[in-house]
C-alpha cells in the first residue's frame, strides 16, 4: 500500500511553475489556481509513512465522518476539516454526471493537438503538452484511479474541462468522497492523498508523527516536460532526438536534464529499421553505428550523473524543509503549552472571582435574612397584640352585650311601668272628668281634696300625678337616649379594632 500511495502522489509548486517561460504551461497552472486547486495540490510536500498505513489500516466512514486511529490515537476526519485545511470552494457542481456537454464538447477541442475534437476513449497523445501533465495531475492527484495515466476517460476528462472551461465545481464535496471511498473497505478506490493526508494528521496535537520518507524519486515540482520525437530524413541513417529538458526548481539549486535511456534493444531496433544498404558502404555505416554508440553511452552516464546531483540535491531540500517544519510543530506545540497554562491562569483568576462573588452574595443574603427574621419577630409581636386586642374586643362584646340586654330588661321593664302609669293617667282623667261632671250638683256633699281619711297616707292630687308621669317619661327617654349612644360608641369601637386587626393581618402577609 505504501508503493501505491507513493505512486499516486502529486505535487505542484505554483509559485516555481507559473514563473516558467512557456505561455502554455503558465496558462494551464493559472487555470488550476483560478479553479481552487492550490491549496490542495500545493500544500507542504511532506508524507508521513507510518502514520498513513495506520490510519487507512483503521479507518471507517460513519455519519459522513472518517474515523481512524493513528499511534493509537483517534483522529476524526470532517468535511468541515477538510475544507478549511485546504481552502477549498463549496460552491458548484457536486457531481460529474451535472458536467454541462457543451463545456465537454468545447474542451475537446481547446486540449486537442490537431485541432479536432479528441476521442475520449483514446489516448492522451491527442493532447497539447499542457494538457497531458493536466490530465496526469487529474488522474493521480484527484481521481486517483487505478490503471493506465495514458488513457482518457470520461471521469478524468470531466475534471479537465472544470479547470480548462472555468466551470464551477463543489471540490470540497468531490474530494471527501473520494477519501470515504479510500478507506471503505469494500471500495476499489485506489489510496492517494498521502500529502493532503500527511497535513491533516499534523493538525492533531496528540498524533505523534515521524518523517520516514519523502517524495524525493517522485515529481514532486516540480514540472517535467518531456518531448521525444523521432523521425527519419531521407537517407534513414539514424534517428534525430529531440529532447525537452526537465525544468526544476527547488529552494537550494536550480538545475536541469532529462531522464532518456537507451539500450541495446533500442539499438538493434535502430538498425532494423534501416534501409537495406549496399556492402560497399557496410563498413562506413558500421563505425558510424560505432561511433553513435558510444557517444549515447557517454550521454546516459552524463545523464545518470546529474540525476543523482539533482537526487541528491532534493533530498538535502526536503531534508532542510523537514527540520523546518519539525521546527514549526515543536514551536506550535510550545505554543499550545503557552496557550494552555494561560487559560489555565484566566480560569483560575475567574473561579477567585466567582467565588468572591458569591460570598459578596451569601453575605448579602444573610443580611436579608437578618433583616426578614427581624421582620417576622416584628410581625409575631403585632399579631399578638392583635391578638390581645381582639380577645379584649370579644369581652369589651360581651360586657356590652351583657349590658345592652339589661338594658333591654330595663327598658321593657319601664315600659312596663310607663304604660301601666299612662294605663292609671288615663284611667284618672276619665274619673276625674266623671267627678266634674257630678261635682256642680253635689259639690257641698264633696270633702276638700287635700283631706284624706284618718290613719291612711296622703293621696296626690291629680295634677301632682300628671307630673310625675312626665317627668318619669322624660327621665325614660333620657334614658333610652343615653343608652343608645352608650350602644353606638361600642359599635363604633368594634368597628374601629375590626379595622385595625386586618390591617395588622394585612400588613403582616405582605
Amino acid at each position: 500500500m505504501a508503493s501505491s500511495l507513493y505512486s499516486n502522489a502529486q505535487h505542484v509548486n505554483f509559485e516555481s511553475v507559473l514563473g516558467m517561460d512557456d505561455p502554455g504551461m503558465v496558462s494551464m497552472f493559472e487555470a488550476l489556481v483560478a479553479s481552487g486547486l492550490r491549496g490542495f495540490l500545493g500544500c507542504p510536500a511532506i508524507v508521513y509513512e507510518d502514520a498513513l498505513i495506520d490510519l487507512f489500516e483503521n479507518a471507517s466512514v460513519r455519519n459522513g465522518v472518517v474515523f481512524s486511529t493513528v499511534g493509537g490515537q483517534i483522529v476524526e476526519i470532517s468535511e468541515k476539516l477538510f475544507a478549511e485545511t485546504f481552502e477549498l470552494p463549496i460552491d458548484g457542481l457536486g457531481d460529474l454526471s451535472e458536467m454541462p456537454k457543451d463545456a465537454i464538447y468545447d474542451a475537446r477541442s481547446i486540449v486537442s493537438l490537431s485541432g479536432e475534437p479528441i476521442n475520449l476513449s483514446g489516448r492522451k497523445n491527442q493532447m497539447k503538452m499542457p494538457f497531458r501533465l493536466l490530465c496526469d495531475i487529474v488522474a493521480k492527484a484527484i481521481s486517483v484511479k487505478a490503471g493506465s495515466f495514458n488513457a482518457i476517460t470520461v471521469e478524468k476528462f470531466s475534471l479537465m474541462t472544470v479547470v480548462v472551461c472555468g466551470v464551477k465545481m463543489n471540490w470540497v464535496k468531490f474530494l471527501f468522497g473520494v477519501l470515504k471511498k479510500m478507506v471503505s473497505a469494500k471500495s476499489k478506490q485506489a489510496k492517494g492523498f498521502a500529502i493532503q493526508i500527511s497535513l491533516l494528521l499534523a493538525t492533531f496535537p496528540t498524533v505523534e508523527l515521524d518523517i520516514s520518507e519523502f517524495l524525493s524519486s517522485i515529481a514532486l515540482d516540480r514540472t517535467i516536460l518531456r518531448s521525444v520525437q523521432r523521425s527519419q530524413d531521407s537517407f534513414a541513417v539514424a534517428p534525430s532526438v529531440q529532447l525537452s529538458l526537465e525544468q526544476h526548481q527547488s529552494s537550494s539549486s536550480s538545475d536541469s536534464s532529462s531522464s532518456l535511456h537507451f539500450d541495446q534493444t533500442d539499438i538493434n531496433a535502430t538498425a532494423s529499421s534501416q534501409p537495406t544498404i549496399s556492402p560497399d558502404l557496410s563498413a562506413v555505416f558500421a563505425d558510424f553505428q560505432a561511433a553513435l554508440s558510444e557517444q549515447i553511452f557517454v550521454s546516459q552516464s552524463d545523464i545518470s550523473s546529474r540525476m543523482h546531483k539533482l537526487e541528491q540535491s532534493v533530498c538535502d531540500s526536503l531534508r532542510d524543509q523537514a527540520d523546518v517544519f519539525r521546527n514549526l510543530f515543536q514551536g506550535a506545540r510550545q505554543e499550545t503549552h503557552t496557550l494552555d497554562d494561560v487559560h489555565t491562569i484566566r480560569f483560575n483568576e475567574f473561579r477567585k472571582t466567582v467565588l468572591t462573588q458569591n460570598a459578596t452574595i451569601f453575605q448579602g443574603l444573610a443580611d436579608v435574612r437578618q433583616v426578614v427574621d427581624a421582620v417576622n419577630v416584628k410581625v409575631d409581636i403585632m399579631a399578638k397584640r392583635v391578638n390581645d386586642i381582639q380577645k379584649d374586643a370579644e369581652a369589651t362584646k360581651e360586657a356590652l352585650s351583657h349590658q345592652l340586654l339589661e338594658f333591654q330588661s330595663s327598658a321593657q321593664e319601664n315600659h312596663n311601668v310607663i304604660h301601666a302609669q299612662l294605663s292609671e293617667l288615663v284611667d284618672y282623667i276619665h274619673r276625674g272628668s266623671a267627678d266634674k261632671k257630678g261635682e256642680s250638683g253635689s259639690r257641698g256633699l264633696q270633702k276638700p281634696a287635700s283631706i284624706q281619711k284618718e290613719g291612711s297616707a296622703v293621696t296626690p292630687s291629680f295634677e301632682q300625678r300628671v307630673q310625675m308621669a312626665q317627668r318619669r317619661i322624660v327621665q325614660t327617654v333620657l334614658n333610652a337616649d343615653a343608652n343608645r349612644e352608650s350602644q353606638e360608641a361600642a359599635e363604633r369601637d368594634r368597628e374601629r379594632i375590626r379595622k385595625e386587626a386586618k390591617s395588622l393581618k394585612r400588613r403582616r402577609k405582605d
